[in-house]
């Protein structure tokens, strides 16, 4: 039986499916749902991988610290556009490298590091210039995130970014509801008066870790295939342009008029909400056909889809300036 932050996964579904049934901007078309599981080549469905060229690898220990790093500051898609990027990589690319060229050069930032972090040292690493307005405002976040990660560190875990880990005890449930602690990683919108949780980030610090460590030591965690999709602004995307959601038409015209939504507002939660409960759906079809089918894997299909030109000629995504995604 689970319980307490064992069940945490239990509740991001219970309180999506709930959202997705009281919905009044997005919704589940069921026909192209089910189309869309008809469609679906359900036995060569994407595995997720480690880019060993974008992102750091060296000891065990070294490569938890990169990752738990690295997952801290996972987010600002909302002000991406702003960002100078590295040659034909994406925001979040070009953080990913930044911090792999700061590993591979000096080594880990330490818990004390990090808790002392400051926009303009985060500016400095990822090179980026903070006379523009929405850039600064995004470094002083990462700042406040690391600040957040290393006093958490130093507090509960001696300074250490694997007794944080092991602390979980091989569970990504349990590693959410310890980084719950961490303001920027307690990724729970409110509803209609209800707690409506995501944790995209720190399900992504699992799965990451996961993939850099092969499953192993610091890396194992026995409940990988009840992790939901980590829910952000280009899955939701890939799905409407697919016809699985279908957007109010106001929100549409929003959206492409590049209108930044607010965080946690009723459509921003809608839209992440019915993605995380379409997936779930697709998921329960997929497994009742006898495929061992996993939210992170449709995750994976769905994002690497995105990537695709037509995504982002045929339709705008939305924008919202958070820390969850």
């Amino acid at each position: 039986m689970r319980n307490g932050a064992a069940d945490v996964l239990d509740r991001i579904r219970a309180a999506c499916r709930d959202v997705a049934g009281a919905a009044r901007l997005v919704r589940i078309d069921e026909t192209a749902l089910a189309r869309y599981v008809e469609e679906l080549d359900a036995s060569r469905l994407p595995s997720p991988e480690y880019d060993r060229d974008a992102h750091f690898l060296g000891r065990p220990d070294e490569t938890v610290a990169y990752v738990a790093t690295l997952d801290a500051v996972n987010f600002g898609s909302g002000y991406f556009p702003h960002l100078a990027k590295r040659p034909g990589r994406s925001g979040y690319f070009t953080i990913a490298m930044a911090l792999t060229d700061r590993f591979r050069r000096i080594g880990p930032l330490r818990a004390e590091e990090l808790a002392g972090a400051t926009g303009q040292a985060c500016a400095a690493l990822f090179g980026q210039d903070r006379r523009d307005p929405v850039v600064a405002e995004l470094m002083d976040l990462f700042a406040q995130a690391w600040s957040d990660l290393g006093r958490d560190l130093v507090e509960r875990f001696a300074g250490s970014f694997t007794r944080l880990v092991e602390a979980a005890d091989g569970s990504a449930a349990r590693l959410v509801g310890i980084l719950d602690a961490q303001p920027f990683f307690r990724d729970v919108a409110s509803y209609d008066g209800r707690d409506v949780p995501f944790y995209k980030r720190a399900q992504i610090l699992a799965s990451d870790l996961d993939l850099a460590l092969h499953g192993k030591g610091w890396g194992r965690f026995d409940d990988l295939d009840r992790l939901t999709i980590f829910a952000d602004n280009l899955v939701p995307h890939v799905l409407r342009v697919d016809g699985v959601l279908s957007f109010d038409p106001g929100l549409v015209a929003r959206i492409e008029h590049e209108e930044l939504l607010q965080a946690g507002s009723k459509e921003e939660v809608e839209i992440r909400a019915c993605a995380v409960h379409a997936v779930e759906r697709l998921v329960e079809e997929l497994r009742a056909r006898g495929h061992a089918a996993t939210a992170r894997n449709l995750d994976v299909y769905l994002w690497t889809r995105g990537q695709a030109a037509s995504y982002k000629a045929t339709a705008r995504r939305h924008r919202t300036r958070s820390v969850y995604y």
